[in-house]
Formats: C-alpha cells, structure tokens, sequence
C-alpha cells in the first residue's frame, strides 16, 4: 500500500470505505441499502476505484463517483461541484478560486435548478426558485464520496426539479479509533484557513462514535475591494446495530457566509461573433472603489446622487443549517426499512439591494396627502436619501426519505419508497437606514437589511414599516415509489423496473398588492379604491392592482424509472437506462397574477417540464483499469423561459417548446504501473430548440438553435504520481465555446485551466497522517470568462464574470 493511501485511511472512513463508494454516495440509505446489497451477493468486491478520481459502477445507468482519496488532492475549503468538474458531462464555473463567491453549474445542457443535488439523502435545492448554492455546502475534509448521474434520477429522487441529473454527497462516517486532524492554510489573497476535526472513536457499551468538526476561511476579493468569510461547524454520531449493516446516524451542520460581490463584466460582439470584453472594461473592473458623500442642510432639498455600485455595498450573507438523520433497521431475513428525517433553515439575501428614496415618497405617507419622514436626521424633509432594501428569504424545511426494501428471494427484490418534502417559505423586504457615520465610507447596520436590526428599519407616517415585498409560500411534495430489482443469467443481467409519482402543492400567500398582469407589487398603506372590476387603485397611482390574496397550485406525475445492465466476460459490461423526470414552475412567477374572464385571481401556469432521457453505454473494469462510454439523448418538453406577453401585458414564466439534446461521455482511470494512476474524461453535448417564441412584439429567432452557456466540448484529465513520501499531481479541464445569447449570435472562446497540487507525508518523519501540500489554481494564469448572463441577442447587455486568476496555497496537516 502507497504512503499516499496510508495518509487516506489515517484520516477518513467512508460508509464501508472504497469498497462500497458508489453505492455510499446514492442519494437515500434505501438506494445505498438496494445498492450495496447487489454488490455483496453478487460477490464483486468492489467498486474497485483509480486513486478516488474514478469508481467502478455496477448501475445501469450512468454514473460518475469520485472519494475523499481524490477530492483531498483539491485546494483546502474548496466547493465539491468544483471538485467534480474533471466529471464527464458536468461544467462548473467557479467564481473565484476558493469557492466561497459560488458558481453556475451545466450538466448536459441544463443549469443549476433543473439539476437536483442531496446532501446524505437530503434536497439542496431552494424550494422556491430550485436554485443551487454552492458556496454553502459541506466542507470538502468530510465528504467522503460524491457522484453525478448524468440525465437520469435515481427511483426516489426527493425534489420537485431534477429534469437534469442529480448531484450526490455523502458525508464520511466516524473512525473506530480516537484521533483528530487540524489543517492550516495560507494562500494569495490574503487567504487564511483552519479546520479541525476530532474523533471520538467507539465509545460506551454500543460502541457508539461521533466527530465534531469548525473551519473558519477569509480572503479578499482577486479584484477591487472586499473579502469574503465563511465559518462551518459540523458534527456526526454514528451508531451501529449489528453486523449487517444496520445502523442510525445523526449530523448537524452550520454554515455562515459574510461575502462582498465581484462586479461581473459587460461584454462586446467580435466581427466573427465572439466576445470580449466591451469599451472601457478591464479585466480588473469591479464595483466603484470610492463614494461621494452626499451633503444634506437642513431647508435644503439635497439628494445622493452616487450609484448602487460602491463595493461596501454589495454584500451577499447567508446562514444555513441543517439537522439529518438516516438509519437501516432489519425487520426480518428479507424485510429492511430505512428511514431519513431532516430539517433545514436557510435565511439569505441573495444579494444586497438599494435606492434613493424620497422623504415625502408615497409609500412614506402612506395614507397622509403631505408630510413625510426625516430620514437623514437634518431636521427637514426635502431630501432624497440612500436606504438598504434586499429581499430576505427564510426557509423552514422539514423532509423524510423512506424505504421498505423486500427480499423476494436471493436474486428479487421489491422496494417501496415514500418521501416528503415540506418547506415554509418567508420572503420580505424590509427597508433600513444606512449607516453613514462616515459619509464617504457607508456601511449597512444589519446586512439583512432591517431583519434583526428593528431600530433602523423605516417606519412610515401610519407606522407602518416599509418593505419591497411581503409573503408567505408552503411547497409540499409528497411522492411514492416503487421499484424492482432482478438478477438473472447467473447474475450476469441485472433489471432495475421503477416508478416514482410526485404530488406537488404550492401554497401562496401575496401580503402586498400586486399590480394586475405584472410582477410588480406595492406593500403600502396608501389608500385603496375598489374598482368596478375588482381591482383597486392605490394613493395617485395609475395602475390597477390586486388587493392581498391567497391562493393554491398542484401538479403531479408518473415518471417511469428502467435500467439494465449485461456483465459479460468478467470486466466487460454494456447497460442502456430510460428515464422521465419533471421540474416544476418556480415561486416567483407563480406570483404574477390577473382576474379571469371568471373573475378568480389566477396566473399564466406552465405546465411542468418535462424530461425522456435514453442512455446507452460500455465499461470496462479490472483492477488497475476501469473505462466507460456512453451515448445519451434527451427530449426536453415545456421549456420554460421568461418572457413578455403582448396580449395580457405581463412577463412571466411561459412553455415556449422543445429542446433536442444529445451527446456522448468518456471516462478512464488507469493505474500502470505502482505510485502512477491515469485520469481522463471527454463530453460532447448539442442541443437543438424547437421552436420561436413571442417576447412582447419582438419575435426571438431561437428555432434550431442551440441552448446557452453549454459547452459543446469538455475535456479533463489527470496524472498523480507517488514516489516515496512524496505525492505530485497535475491535471487539466477545457471547455469548449458557450452560446451567451439565445440566437447564438455571440459565443464565449473556449479555455483551459491547468492545476496542479504537490504533498509530502510527514508519515516519512514519524508523523503519521501529517502532511505538507502545495496547490496551485490555474497555472498558467489563463485569462477566461467564466459565469455568464446572457440576453435574447448580441444587441442587450450582456455579461460575464472573469475567472479567477493564478491562485497559489499551502496547507499543513497535523493529525493525532
């Protein structure tokens, strides 16, 4: 065994170690319980893996697993969906190099929301815009397997979006022993961190054993001003049963992110149609450095004239946290029933947000003609003045994931899976003084803007406090599912049949008043007059709007779930999978609403989109090498984009067609030779738009075009080579040209970044489990844009963010 290994398992314990990776990282204990129980009768003792960057699969779908083995290689604190980029299919832009600024994910064409992603069996997606966070996820240290499946879900995915693939992590489980670890690292930037983790080993009469683990992580900003900070705690008890594999665990986790914005970059059209970066802009650009601090003199009407770009000013906090159970109970020789209890609190700005208000604005009187509030304390009320105004969201989330798995025989089993998911969704937007102590230096008094911070919130002449907006929303979804698995042919063929039917319930509760057939809202206590229509008018305003309301949607389906694999001749295999998955109408433009010709409040609802995904694929496994190859096709109906409705004179969520997608992946890890392992991987994905749509008037020509930010090409590879105590690794990721504009009349250029990572054990000394690492993020210091937000065309604003430039750290380990 390698010093590199040793150090492996010194410091980690996996659900039953590499042994069991893929099935450790199914996304629920009864998929793992199904899982692993086909491994261990069928006698493979595997999944075998290439230095953690590649598992054997034994599923019939495809799927890519990565361990702790590989994902220690990575820099220190880094997010796992940039770990997993090497990943076939998968394109991750990470926004800076440490991961705490976050990044946009593509996964065979689909982003983030339509990609559903469980930390041990648990939904991370928001439950109201599907969005995916990745600066908020488990630190990388205890993760001990990670795996994409890439177009298909397993039978008893539990989220109402996942028409993309699933993304899961497992936690690692603690060690048997006493010990701990503390890791220490410096890096360009100004970038600290420390992380420290301690096992208890078995303890009691049960052998019941836990680890708690903190990190704390600051650095500045690559470009303009601000930093970032982030702390996590963690902590799992694991206790076994017996020796079958039954168990019970429980984890909890916190995490707290204090991040200033980076500026993303307008870009310009190239002649051939690619992009640069426009007049004026470098790629240093960021928010304005300093602030003109505005005069206010009493009996003098003065105003802040600056702009919302000043770095102090562009903040993104959030807190989350999360309680999780999961357990295994053997109720009979044939009977298992696991069961997965969670709960989840998030409270996020998603950006900071701010405006120049009026001390005599409407929403100031509220329901008084004249007056107004003194808001900058200069004894009149004349002034324009700068408030803080970011929309909160407060999410309480309880969920189960369920199985009770049916041994029909040694060769047949039957599992039923029930799983709920019922979150409490609060979204406010109060509005709060800043705090401009000093003039030219403003700063927030509570970055969410008011929400715990009651003395500087703005409270109107009627006493009532002034907000952008004020609901409540209830997302439940209850699903059921079953599933068979069958062996046959000694074992050699293997059929997975499932179905999983999801019952979705939107509860929707708008506290303001939302203008009629608009996405805008008023919360204010300006007088409203009922119209003969039933909409009101509010104060002097114009428009016509829907007084508070609630109101409630439901959607459900049957998604069928089929997989088959052939193991022929030892090492070799072919599998073919057909699956349907759904992603469901988000929040926001449920929340855009009109009186029918009935005259019932209700909205243009979309109807769900819709995935068939057909997926064909060889591997390859032996010992020292394991390949894989796949072709996929996906048929994408109901696309929703926001658009603009020139009849009903709204913008909103709408289905505007199908989508073609289709491509093929590859992936081979090799170990030659002992201290030498091999890693490559290649995807290529097209897609194909149906149809044009309607944008107000303006008609979007995006019929046989191609879906954007998706690189056609990717390419990744790696080479880790160990002598003695001395572990050297150097690997690669290019991605291939990405549409910015749903025309395709402007394209990103392709680029590469190159990483590398060198460590010495420490074992060589005596110190067993210590290390010294070095790693670098992009070597060569490519300069790329990474994140994009793209337009209809080449003629709207569009941007990018820049990636992160040559980033150098160093990490010491000390382990006990």
């Amino acid at each position: 065994m390698t010093n590199r290994k040793q150090l492996f398992w010194a410091t980690t314990a996996l659900m039953s170690g590499v042994l069991m990776a893929g099935a450790a990282s199914a996304q629920s204990t009864g998929t793992a319980a199904v899982e692993i129980g086909e491994v261990v009768v069928t006698g493979q003792r595997g999944p075998r893996s290439i230095d953690g960057a590649i598992v054997a699969e034994t599923v019939g779908k495809s799927r890519s697993t990565i361990t702790q083995e590989f994902i220690e290689t990575q820099a220190a604190g880094q997010t796992i969906n940039e770990v997993l980029n090497l990943v076939p299919g998968m394109s991750f832009t990470n926004n800076d190099a440490y991961g705490s600024s976050g990044g946009n994910i593509r996964l065979h064409g689909f982003d983030g929301p339509r990609i559903s992603q469980t930390f041990d069996g648990m939904p991370l997606n928001d439950s109201g815009n599907y969005s995916l966070y990745s600066n908020q996820q488990l630190d990388s240290e205890l993760i001990g397997s990670a795996s994409v499946n890439t177009g298909t879900t397993d039978v008893d995915s539990p989220t109402a979006s996942a028409s993309g693939g699933t993304i899961n992590m497992s936690s690692i489980n603690p060690r048997t022993e006493f010990g701990g670890r503390i890791k220490a690292s410096l890096g360009d930037d100004d970038f600290r961190r420390v992380f420290a983790q301690l096992d208890t080993g078995e303890v009691g009469p049960f052998g019941t054993r836990a680890w708690l683990a903190y990190s704390d992580q600051s650095y500045d900003k690559f470009k303009g001003q601000g930093d970032l900070n982030k702390t996590q705690y963690n902590f799992k008890i694991y206790q076994p049963l017996r020796d079958n594999g039954d168990f019970v665990s429980f984890a909890g986790h916190w995490n707290r992110n204090r991040n200033n914005n980076y500026a993303d970059l307008q870009l310009q059209r190239n002649a051939d149609g690619s992009a640069s970066l426009a007049n004026g802009v470098t790629w240093n650009s960021d928010f304005d450095n300093t602030y003109k601090a505005p005069t206010f003199r009493n009996g003098v009407a003065d105003a802040d004239t600056n702009t919302n770009r000043f770095w102090a000013l562009r903040q993104n906090p959030s807190d989350t946290g999360n309680l999780r159970a999961q357990s295994r109970f053997t109720l009979r020789d044939n009977l298992i029933f696991t069961f997965d209890p969670s709960f989840q609190y998030t409270l996020a700005t998603g950006g900071s947000g701010q405006f120049v208000l009026s001390e005599t604005d409407r929403t100031i009187r509220g329901s008084k003609t004249t007056g107004g509030v003194d808001l900058n304390g200069d004894g009149d009320t004349l002034d324009s003045v700068r408030v803080h105004s970011t929309n909160n969201t407060h999410t309480q989330r309880y969920g189960i994931s369920s199985s009770l798995i049916w041994k029909l025989s040694d060769t047949q089993t039957l599992r039923g899976a029930y799983t709920l998911d019922d979150a409490r969704h609060r979204q406010t937007g109060l509005n709060s003084l800043i705090n401009f102590s000093n003039p030219s230096e403003p700063r927030f008094f509570d970055p969410f803007a008011g929400l715990r911070d009651k003395e500087h919130r703005i409270v109107n002449l009627d006493g009532y406090e002034i907000r952008s907006r004020d609901r409540l929303s209830y997302a439940t979804l209850n699903q059921f599912a079953v599933e068979y698995a069958g062996r046959f042919l000694d074992d050699s063929l293997r059929v997975n049949v499932g179905v999983r039917a999801p019952f979705f319930k939107r509860e929707m509760n708008q506290n303001c008043y939302s203008q009629s057939k608009s996405s805008s809202v008023v919360c204010s206590t300006e007088t409203a007059v009922k119209k003969p229509d039933g909409t009101y008018t509010l104060g002097n305003r114009t428009q016509s709007y829907i007084a508070p309301y609630s109101r409630e949607v439901k959607f459900d389906d049957i998604l069928p779930n089929v997989n088959v694999s052939w193991n022929f001749s030892g090492a070799h295999s072919v599998y073919g999978s057909f699956a349907q998955s759904l992603t469901l109408p988000r929040t926001d433009n449920l929340y855009t609403v009109f009186f029918d010709t009935d005259g019932d409040i209700t909205s243009p609802i979309t109807e769900p989109e819709k995935t068939t995904t057909y997926d064909f694929g060889y591997r390859y496994q032996t010992s020292t090498l394991i390949a894989s190859a796949n072709v996929w096709y996906t048929k994408f109906d109901n696309r929703i984009v926001s658009r603009y409705d020139q009849d009903l004179g709204v913008s909103f969520d709408s289905n505007v067609g199908n989508v073609d997608l289709y491509g093929f992946d590859s992936q081979v890890g090799w170990s030659p030779i002992e201290g030498l392992s091999l890693y490559a991987s290649a995807s290529y994905t097209d897609s194909e738009i149906a149809n044009d749509y309607l944008d107000g008037l303006n008609l979007i020509k995006t019929g046989g075009k191609s879906l954007t930010e998706t690189p056609d090409w990717t390419f990744g590879g790696r080479i880790d080579y160990e002598t003695g105590p001395l572990q050297l690794g150097l690997q690669a990721k290019y991605t291939g040209e990405r549409w910015v504009t749903d025309v395709n009349d402007l394209y990103t250029e392709a680029y590469t970044v190159v990483n590398a990572d060198a460590k010495f054990d420490l074992g060589y000394f005596g110190y067993q489990g210590s290390s010294l690492a070095l790693r670098v993020v992009n070597l060569f210091d490519e300069k790329y844009f990474g994140s994009i937000s793209g337009a209809s065309d080449a003629s709207k604003a569009t941007y990018a963010y820049r990636g992160a430039p040559r980033t150098l750290q160093a990490t010491v380990t000390y382990a006990f």
